[in-house]
């Protein structure tokens, strides 16, 4: 048996299999060329990692499974005791196979075999040669030479919420889109030993005085990017553990650079899951965004919410409903998502010293929880509203765009009130609606987005903002499917 990357984590192993009251069979995917008729063959319950079903090289039809046995098996003291039963059953020598006895134990004994998967892929399993086992050898020593010095790069990108929002903590729906303006990039080149590298101006131990210590602190706080760095290795390895899924022995060395720090998880997520060839079927979307949000708020305590998540991973303009069945069957909403073509030129603001951004969610929580009828009500029109924009959307119609995120704002100004909107964030607001532009809070406050239909007036809007002392930026929609951003006209 030969791996096509380094030793998987033994330590990883033997820790599954003490948590699982069973065996333990050690599976891969085949990859494209390989027949399942060569192999051991394993069918597994991806929820409680039960081997269900073995078939030793079985012929074509008879399991649509492509996970396959790498001989490499933990079997309790006990469990012995069958080999003899085993072997009395089998007369014949041909017969008495490693392959053939799991097949016995596991589809007539029903005895509990659990799996873990490794993801990589595993060659020169069976009745092979010297020249075999020299042609891999080449291939796979050519391929981490030449794949060791290549970085793995990812970004993950800044969200605006166009719709619906705040409701998404609240079992509602919205609509946001990723936007290439503001992002989060991280770096992944294998090394000796794993290294976090602390990026120069977020993670600074170093000050010109105590003047600049003093200055830095108070902008950027007293945590950077690292420790987000550290909680979603921590993570990834805990949620490789628990899912079954046995990692290679690599280390590596990560770095960063943001303009929004909040997207480093996703980021180093997306780097690990390549780094050890994770696929979607392993960690799938819905899940994933669980796992950038558990990141922030179970590991580090960060009040965060699923949206923004969500979008992160989908990436582009999506469509996403909360409601609470769809959050207590499967444990996420729905997630769709929408055409990027030809949208209008949408525009984001934010003040430059968010102080007095207000408190925006204020103790509206409480009041829903509580079933207030107020509350209560205006979280299903923010619904109701998010599937209106989306037919808008959908038909191109961006005035009628327009007029519902004007009734956005408004129906979350009635319920949050003045007082905790801020008035930073009214005076964005009032000022946009003096050149007769759509505008909303994109998210939980300190910034506005908005729709002009009317280029000069954008223009104006632009520069008045900008005398203001607000930042405004033209938004460039991101579209994964394109890879770049999106239309603007």
């Amino acid at each position: 048996m030969l791996c096509a990357d380094q030793n998987f984590d033994v330590g990883q192993v033997i820790r599954f299999f003490r948590s699982k009251p069973g065996e333990l069979i050690i599976y891969y995917e085949l990859e494209e060329g390989e027949k399942s008729s060569s192999r051991g063959i394993v069918e597994v319950c991806p929820d409680a990692h039960r081997v269900t079903r073995f078939l030793e090289k079985p012929q074509e039809g008879l399991t649509a499974s492509r996970l396959a046995s790498v001989v490499f098996y933990c079997i309790q003291r006990d469990t012995l005791s069958y080999m003899s039963d085993f072997l009395s059953q089998q007369p014949q020598t041909t017969d008495r196979t490693f392959g053939q006895f799991w097949e016995w134990l596991i589809n007539e004994k029903q005895c509990d075999v659990f799996g873990m998967k490794l993801p990589t892929g595993f060659q020169l399993i069976g009745q092979v040669g010297l020249s075999d086992y020299t042609k891999w050898l080449t291939h796979y020593s050519t391929k981490q030479q030449g794949s060791s010095a290549k970085p793995i790069t990812c970004r993950s990108y800044a969200r605006v919420g166009l719709m619906g929002n705040p409701s998404d903590g609240f079992n509602g729906k919205t609509i946001a889109m990723t936007i290439s303006n503001f992002w989060a990039e991280v770096t992944l080149v294998e090394s000796q030993t794993l290294v976090l590298v602390p990026h120069p101006l977020n993670d600074p131990t170093e000050f010109g005085s105590l003047q600049d210590l003093f200055c830095i602190s108070r902008k950027e706080g007293y945590l950077g990017g690292l420790r987000l760095l550290q909680a979603t290795c921590k993570k990834f390895y805990q949620f490789c553990s628990k899912q079954g899924i046995a990692l290679t022995k690599q280390n590596f060395t990560l770095k960063y650079d943001t303009n929004i720090p909040r997207a480093i998880v996703s980021a180093t997520l997306k780097c690990l899951m390549k780094f050890y060839n994770i696929t979607d079927n392993d960690l799938p979307k819905p899940i994933r965004a669980n796992f950038i949000l558990n990141v922030e708020t179970d590991e580090l305590f960060i009040t965060a919410g699923l949206q923004d998540r969500v979008v992160q991973v989908y990436e582009g303009l999506v469509y996403m409903d909360f409601s609470r069945e769809l959050m207590e069957e499967q444990g996420y909403g729905t997630y769709i998502s929408m055409d990027m073509s030809d949208l209008p030129p949408f525009w984001l603001a934010y003040l430059s010293d968010p102080s007095d951004s207000g408190r925006i969610h204020s103790n509206i929580r409480q009041r829903w929880l509580s079933g207030e009828p107020l509350v209560t009500e205006a979280m299903k029109r923010f619904a109701e509203l998010t599937d209106q924009a989306r037919t808008a959307l959908q038909d191109k119609d961006w005035s009628r765009l327009t007029q519902l995120m004007d009734q956005n704002f408004e129906l979350r100004r009635s319920i949050y009130t003045d007082d905790c909107l801020g008035p930073g964030n009214l005076r964005m607001v009032q000022l946009a609606r003096q050149f007769g532009s759509a505008v909303k809070l994109p998210g939980s406050g300190g910034a506005v987005v908005g729709l002009c239909l009317d280029q000069a007036k954008l223009v104006e809007m632009r520069q008045a903002f900008q005398e203001a002392g607000c930042v405004f930026c033209v938004i460039s929609p991101y579209n994964p499917s394109a890879g770049t951003v999106g239309s603007q006209h």
